[in-house]
């Protein structure tokens, strides 16, 4: 049988909330309970929310030459004294109101890769960071429809900047052998593609 969770949504008391910070993000501070796997509640707790919105990410993968399309781009939240703060990832976005999951793998695809998308896979759907953030990622797999787009993209209001790689697809396995994938919805997305490869070229070869 599946393993089912003791508690659920309804196992939660928000007290009170307020907006602690409003910006191109924000962040609320909350106070609450929720059940004690022991009996009764926890005592009230205080907790600093980030909230960002939800995100969809997609790994375009061509059949074709069996290749990745994959960007590079600065991330702030990657300067570490130790680290570069430049990444290689898989293409993802922020779902605007009334937007689909797939439209906003196409946009972004088109956006950040002269990328189009024809078929999509659904691999996961992860909280990346929920001890305090509330941004759901779902990820997918796309097959590559005709040419990708080479150079830089990216919108330049938006202060964008990304360069686009093709890599084939034994090579960005050995990057997650060799623990140079630190972006965790791509280390994912690699992950489960390792196992759905065979299946995958089968499909869409």
């Amino acid at each position: 049988m599946p393993l089912e969770l003791t508690f659920g949504a309804d196992d939660v008391r928000v007290l009170s909330e307020e907006m602690a910070y409003q910006g191109y993000f924000s962040v609320r501070k909350l106070t609450l309970q929720y059940r004690a796997f022991d009996g009764g509640w926890v005592e009230p707790q205080v907790r600093e929310v980030f909230e960002r919105g939800d995100a969809v990410g997609v790994l375009p993968y061509d059949p074709l030459s069996d290749s990745l399309v994959m960007i590079e781009q600065f991330r702030p939240g990657a300067m570490r004294a130790s680290d570069s703060p430049w990444m290689l990832e898989l293409i993802a976005g922020i779902v605007e109101p009334q937007e689909s999951d797939e439209q906003v793998v196409h946009r972004e695809a088109m956006e950040e890769a002269g990328c189009a998308i024809s078929e999509l896979e659904a691999i996961a759907t992860v909280l990346p960071s929920a001890g305090a953030c509330t941004e759901q990622v779902r990820l997918f797999c796309g097959r590559v429809s005709g040419e990708v787009g080479t150079g830089v993209h990216g919108l330049s209001e938006e202060g964008e900047n990304i360069l686009v790689h093709s890599v084939p697809v034994a090579n960005a396995f050995e990057l997650v052998a060799q623990n140079r994938i630190p972006n965790g919805h791509t280390l994912i997305s690699l992950l489960w593609l390792q196992n759905n490869i065979d299946a995958l070229r089968e499909r869409w070869g």
